[in-house]
């Protein structure tokens, strides 16, 4: 992250982090300040209008300061079609509720969570169910730590 970037950004409040995907949405809190994310909750994307209205009630209760949504790339940096997707969220994040919103790179982030929901012994249809949150978990903390690394 530039210098001029993370100028421009919040310094202190909420953020929320979405792991963008074609059927569901995982969503993570966390503190600006404090730097640590959390996994908050799973949103069907199966309906575009309804998942609006849900991320729109999340963002009233949680009232963020900055939107961070995970910018899926292969491996050796090359964009594909959910790069474009996850970029298209973005903008319509940022155009709908006027939050600064960033994207940051999510590679790996739901092997990573995979591995560790393995690790805690949460399998099957547990592990469907919160993948998603724990990827976008993953994704918030990676930009706190880049953020932080900079101060």
């Amino acid at each position: 992250m530039e210098e001029a970037e993370k100028a421009s950004q919040p310094r202190a409040g909420t953020a929320l982090a979405f792991d963008f995907g074609e059927k569901r949405i995982g969503v993570a809190i966390g503190n600006l300040e404090l730097g640590l994310a959390h996994p908050l909750v799973t949103i069907s994307n199966e309906n575009k209008e309804e998942c609006l209205r849900s991320i729109a009630r999340l963002i009233k209760e949680w009232e963020p300061v900055l939107l961070v949504v995970g910018l899926p790339v292969h491996a050796d940096g090359a964009e594909h079609e959910l790069t474009r997707r996850s970029r298209r969220f973005a903008h319509r994040l940022q155009a709908r509720f006027g939050i600064c919103t960033v994207l940051e790179d999510e590679r790996y982030t739901s092997i990573s969570a995979s591995a560790a929901l393995d690790e805690a012994s949460v399998r099957g249809r547990r592990q469907k169910q919160v993948l998603d949150q724990i990827a976008a978990q993953l994704i918030l903390q990676s930009y706190f730590d880049k953020r932080n690394a900079i101060t």
